[in-house]
């Protein structure tokens, strides 16, 4: 078998009916946060295949350094971990390697932190290679510094006679190979990522509008763009069920859209996957229009705290000059109070539901409306002789509005991209009209 050193294995899932790992939580909180916060660790552990069984909550103003809780506090957390029977301890926080490696000692136990946990539901969720790349490629920037294994013991030594020799030597090995492969990743991810742009240049030349859609995670994207564009991506009901960037298509009055899933934000996204899944986050960057689509149904202040979240992870990522329009989903799960709330609370937010269809039709009224000065409405006549012209009209996509075959020539009304209108300019028979003048003057 080869060795594979700083990678995570995916673990097979559970069997049917099989008994899921029993987690304690642990958690060091500013003393004016309330421990309601755990709920987000809490589903991510179930995401995970983890069943959270008690938490442990210490208020101060920062984590300990050295054990992460404080002295006293770890005491009761090793009270409290070998009575609930637990299997794993889960750290709401990316702990430091030391403060990791004092918490297994102490509790004899494995100590999984907030990065750990996330990157197992991105190894067990990916699918694509590059996806699996991504992940590899995080884990190992991951493990790195935290690589023991099976060398431990000798570490502890500190040195000296006896502790010289192949197990210091393996270790440098194995972070030797770590980080090689850490190079081979970014290498290969590098060279995807040129082809992912060569397809958007493609793109580009039809001047194909596209959206990107950007929230947190489980908020319902991925039945979004299953609903706006007839995809059939998976909209199972855990976190980060879309990894990689599913991009389909959708048609409005005669034009078309591409829609972009990319994959869900998250409260502190660890640094890891933002640089490791830069393919996806990619997606929102190179976007003419970013869709938020936030929880309509979460309590008001968690839903301000989604907002915030994704706020800051498009600025960290770049995005945040991008034109965003925040789209509150999963409206059918609210009442009539509950909207005339959000709508005074978010003035000019479309409220929609994926699952029913609800405010669909607005949505790519507004989506429309966004790219209707991208386009001009032309009238061309085009002799029989130059048929390639008129091939080449079609192949914009689906910009024709009327035709009609005359004597001298087919005659078309279409809506051209405004970058194209000098390509087919010697066969105008009327004057170009942007769309919002050639509404008006409808």
């Amino acid at each position: 078998m080869q060795h594979n050193p700083g990678v995570t294995p995916r673990q097979p899932d559970p069997a049917p009916g099989a008994e899921p790992e029993r987690g304690l939580v642990v958690a060091v909180l500013p003393p004016d946060r309330e421990a309601d916060e755990l709920a987000e660790l809490r589903e991510l552990a179930r995401t995970a295949g983890v069943a959270t069984i008690d938490e442990v909550v210490q208020h101060r103003p920062r984590p300990d350094p050295r054990s992460y809780v404080g002295k006293g506090k770890l005491d009761e957390l090793k009270q409290a971990f070998g009575d609930a029977g637990a299997d794993v301890l889960i750290v709401d926080d990316e702990l430091g390697p030391s403060q990791q490696r004092l918490l297994e000692d102490a509790l004899q136990a494995r100590v999984v932190d907030r990065t750990q946990l996330i990157l197992d539901i991105f190894a067990q969720h990916a699918v694509s290679a590059e996806g699996k790349l991504q992940v590899e490629l995080a884990q190992l920037q991951y493990n790195l510094p935290r690589m023991r294994g099976m060398w431990q013991h000798l570490e502890r030594l500190g040195g000296g006679v006896g502790t010289r020799g192949p197990g210091e030597t393996q270790l440098e090995t194995d972070r030797r190979l770590a980080r090689r492969r850490i190079a081979i990743l970014k290498r290969r991810l590098a060279e995807l990522s040129r082809q992912r742009d060569t397809r958007r240049k493609s793109r580009r030349r039809s001047q194909t509008p596209t959206v990107a859609l950007a929230g947190y995670t489980n908020v319902g994207k991925s039945t979004l763009l299953n609903a706006l564009t007839g995809a059939a991506v998976s909209v199972e009901d855990r976190l980060f069920e879309t990894l990689d960037p599913t991009t389909r298509t959708f048609a409005h009055d005669g034009r078309r859209y591409l829609v972009t899933d990319t994959v869900g934000f998250i409260r502190r996204l660890p640094h890891q996957l933002v640089e490791g899944f830069s393919a996806t986050l990619e997606e929102t960057l190179v976007a003419d229009l970013v869709l938020h689509v936030a929880d309509a149904s979460a309590p008001e202040d968690r839903l301000h705290e989604m907002v915030d979240a994704v706020n800051a992870v498009l600025e960290d990522i770049g995005a945040e000059e991008l034109p965003v329009e925040l789209v509150l989903n999963k409206i059918d799960a609210v009442d009539a109070l509950t909207r005339r709330r959000l709508a005074n609370r978010f003035p000019g937010a479309l409220q929609i539901s994926a699952a029913t269809g609800e405010g669909l039709d607005e949505l790519r009224e507004r989506i429309a409306e966004r790219f209707a000065g991208r386009f001009a409405i032309v009238e061309l006549l085009v002799p029989y002789s130059e048929g390639g012209r008129l091939a080449e009209l079609y192949a914009l996509g689906p910009p024709i509005e009327l035709r009609e075959d005359r004597p001298d020539g087919v005659f078309i009304r279409a809506r051209l991209p405004e970058h194209e209108l000098s390509r087919f300019a010697p066969f105008f028979v009327a004057e170009a009209r942007t769309d919002d003048a050639s509404s008006a003057a409808r």
